[in-house]
């Protein structure tokens, strides 16, 4: 029971699409994860540069201290935080090209790079 309170809590748990996402690319193998990250990274161009700036700010502090599955690899920690502060209609478009390649283990993110 404090486990699912404990999860309840992060951002994502909100939109089931966005919860699904995440939880494959925190399951998926490191060449996969890192190439499903630099996609997010690449929504860098919808955010505003004040928000870019806020996320490389949490990233320099949060960088290997953290206690999220993602706070490890400086790549999928930038990658999850673009998402988290990316407008609603982007964090869901960018969370269903992800379920679709990570549900189908393709083996590449070619069509999630469009």
């Amino acid at each position: 029971m404090e486990e699912k309170r404990e999860h309840s809590r992060r951002w994502y748990d909100k939109d089931p699409i966005l919860k699904e996402a995440l939880e494959l690319l925190r399951l998926a193998p490191g060449d996969k994860r890192d190439e499903a990250a630099e996609f997010v990274i690449k929504l860098q161009e919808q955010v505003a540069a004040d928000v870019i700036e806020k996320v490389y700010d949490i990233v320099s502090e949060y960088h290997g201290k953290g206690r999220r599955w993602y706070d490890n690899d400086p790549v999928v920690m930038k990658a999850v935080e673009l998402l988290r502060v990316a407008p609603k209609e982007t964090q869901k478009e960018a969370a269903l090209k992800l379920l679709t390649s990570l549900e189908n283990n393709d083996g590449g993110m070619e069509n999630i790079k469009e």
